[in-house]
């Protein structure tokens, strides 16, 4: 028996079949890829879910004084006043190496001074600390006493002073999260620094 030919249009329906299939497989291919990528990128926008890709917090200081290129400097939240000296190219030849805190945290906000030799130490963005146990009392301290504390501007040591006059005295530390723009973070920060 010999070998039938195959009709020459069903030849054409089988190659026609395979590129219709290797089509419809890359089609297919290329839908599951974008419908990933719009997955991931919807997982990075949702509210509450945390991505490895976020950014760390930043805060903002105004370096100045004996620094070699004094300026506004942006650093991640947690660093240190040795890490604005760093940004800011370094101490100066005439900077006062022991005039600041090296290891203190810096605020949102603060602007660090570094003083010159012979200047004495002036670490401005430093808490005062203020006659008695070294806490800032709620009840008594003023704007500037208030805006002293770590990441307490001007504008939250108002808002602390509006609050006391509008409610009186404050009965313990934990009234400060009935204060606007202070939550339990910036509290819990505080509440070894302050009393009432």
């Amino acid at each position: 028996m010999g070998a039938q030919a195959v009709p020459v249009s069903r030849r054409r329906l089988g190659i026609g079949a395979a590129i219709v299939l290797v089509v419809v497989v890359a089609a297919v291919t290329i839908a599951i890829g974008i419908i990933r990528t719009g997955a991931e990128s919807a997982v990075e926008t949702v509210p509450g879910v945390v991505s490895e890709t976020v950014a760390p917090a930043s805060v903002y200081v105004h370096v100045s004084g004996q620094v070699r290129e004094p300026g506004l400097y942006r650093l991640d939240q947690g660093a240190r006043v040795v890490d604005a000296v760093a940004a800011a190219g370094g101490f100066s030849e005439k900077a006062s190496r022991d005039g600041v805190n090296l290891a203190r945290p810096v605020s949102d906000g603060e602007q660090l001074l570094i003083p010159a030799e012979g200047e004495g130490g002036t670490d401005a963005g430093a808490p005062a600390v203020p006659e008695g146990d070294g806490r800032v009392n709620l009840n008594t301290a003023d704007l500037a006493a208030l805006d002293t504390l770590p990441r307490v501007g001007p504008s939250i040591a108002q808002r602390i002073l509006d609050w006391r006059e509008e409610n009186g005295r404050f009965s313990s530390v934990d009234d400060l999260m009935a204060v606007p723009g202070i939550g339990e973070k910036m509290l819990a920060s505080l509440r070894d620094l302050v009393t009432v």
